[in-house]
C-alpha cells in the first residue's frame, strides 16, 4: 500500500478537528521544507564595508564592556 493511501486510511477515522489539524501540519510542513529554489550567493555581501581593525576592537569593547553582570 502507498504511502498516501495509509495516511488517507488512517485520517479517516480521526473526527473533524483532528483531521484539520493534520491538514494544518501538512501546510506547515510544506512552507518549511518545500522545494526550495537555489540558494543566493553571499559572494560580496560585504562589498563596500571597510571595517578597521580598531572598529572591530572597539565594537568588542562595547559589547563586553558589561560583562560579567554583578547584578544577577
Amino acid at each position: 500500500m502507498a504511502t498516501w493511501d495509509q495516511i488517507a486510511e488512517k485520517t479517516l477515522d480521526l473526527s473533524q478537528k483532528q483531521q484539520e489539524e493534520v491538514l494544518r501540519f501538512v501546510e506547515s510542513l510544506r512552507r518549511e521544507g518545500g522545494s526550495k529554489g537555489p540558494r543566493k550567493s553571499l559572494r560580496g555581501i560585504w562589498k563596500g564595508f571597510d571595517l578597521s581593525t580598531e572598529d572591530i576592537e572597539q565594537a568588542r569593547r562595547e559589547m563586553w564592556s558589561t560583562f560579567p553582570r554583578t547584578d544577577l
